[in-house]
């Protein structure tokens, strides 16, 4: 299978385009640059030039492919609406030149909480009043225009190098002198190591069912408190709680997840695709060795 994947240079995209030529697909990568071009081609893929606000590169580059899966994303934060809607956009591209042909596109979204239990994969996405992500509406709306849809949810994704959110917690931390959590800091993010995250791309690719979601999670749910102590022991710096009220103050934009709980499973994931996590760092293991405190 031709399969173009959007984010090809990045964190998670990279690992996914050598997952999916170890398994004997072909990839063109999209790529904004000559220094994205010189990975992708060392690795065994295409090049497609473009980036997630040229519309018509995506459209093309989704025409001649056997599937996409989609990953990239502008991961400022600080404008997470407006990447959100830039997001929307490339979607509906990809979706626009798949649309009737029974060809798979896997998109990329978070986990919404659930209020009392871990989120599960048939839970809907919550509404835009808890996280401005829209991926998965975009999705919905791809499929009702006859585009084979199907989601991969992630946690916080980690290994070494780059934790998910934390690696902005640990920059925030070492700002300021103190590595901070929200109340008790009893509240969970789950997480998945980068390397159980990727073959779950190619499974849905291969395997996924049209208008499936499924989770990337290995850790139902890791205590903030724990992260920001292993933050604490990596920056040997002090660990303290913050209020409600002082979090946006400290946090700035993390401060809506910092204190959010949102435990999930992956249960129905792996009984549905065979897809089992097997990394055995953890992430606060990864951070207790965490290259950002030059471990």
């Amino acid at each position: 299978m031709r399969v173009f994947v959007t984010g090809a240079t990045g964190f998670i995209g990279s690992a996914v385009v050598q997952d999916l030529i170890n398994a004997g697909h072909q990839v063109l990568g999209l790529s904004r640059s000559d220094v994205g071009d010189k990975p992708l081609i060392a690795a065994g893929a295409q090049v497609h030039r473009g980036d997630l606000e040229d519309l018509e590169s995506l459209h093309s580059g989704a025409a001649i492919s056997d599937g996409v899966i989609h990953t990239a994303f502008i991961h400022d934060f600080s404008k997470f609406k407006e990447n959100s809607e830039i997001d929307r956009r490339a979607i509906k591209a990809l979706g626009d030149a798949l649309a009737g042909s029974n060809r798979p596109l896997i998109v990329t979204s978070g986990i919404s909480p659930t209020p009392g239990r871990p989120t599960t994969e048939d839970d809907p996405p919550s509404g835009s009043n808890v996280t401005p992500r829209v991926s998965e509406e975009a999705a919905e709306a791809a499929a009702a225009r006859g585009v084979r849809v199907s989601v991969v949810r992630l946690p916080q994704v980690h290994d070494r190098d780059k934790q998910g959110f934390v690696t902005y917690m640990i920059a925030l931390a070492r700002e300021k002198g103190i590595s901070a959590y929200v109340g008790n800091g009893l509240n969970r993010w789950p997480a998945v190591h980068r390397l159980d995250a990727v073959p779950l791309y190619r499974l849905a690719l291969e395997k996924g069912s049209a208008g499936a979601r499924y989770h990337a999670v290995a850790e139902e749910g890791v205590p903030v408190r724990e992260i920001a102590e292993a933050i604490g022991r990596g920056l040997k710096i002090p660990v303290a709680a913050k209020s409600t009220e002082e979090a946006a103050d400290h946090f700035g934009w993390l401060g809506f997840f910092a204190g959010m709980d949102g435990p999930a499973s992956s249960a129905l994931t792996q009984q549905r695709l065979g897809w089992h996590p097997t990394q055995k760092p953890g992430l606060i293991a990864d951070l207790d060795r965490a290259s950002a405190f030059g471990g």
